[in-house]
């Protein structure tokens, strides 16, 4: 059954290493998207930026809000717990 079936599929297997690639992509993005070291840079960025008079208290305080939140969930869920490095 096992070599029927792989035969039968095997026209599917470009799609199928596709769908592979793109939940390795999303891992990853979600990974350095969580990651507590990528958001603690992104708000110094934003302080950075707030500082520098491009961006208004309200954008800060909104901005701020958002990272955050992201922040806590990634220190509830565990997520982004990756090698700790934030590009930028």
């Amino acid at each position: 059954m096992g070599l029927i079936s792989e035969v039968l599929l095997l026209p599917l297997a470009p799609a199928r290493a596709g769908s592979w690639a793109v939940r390795q992509v999303l891992q990853e993005a979600e990974r350095i998207y969580y990651d507590p070291a990528t958001i603690r840079a992104e708000l110094a960025r934003l302080e950075e930026l707030l500082e520098a008079g491009e961006i208004t208290e309200e954008e800060f305080d909104e901005q701020e809000d958002a990272l955050l939140d992201r922040l806590e969930i990634a220190t509830r869920t565990g997520a982004g717990q990756g090698d700790g490095t934030a590009q930028r």
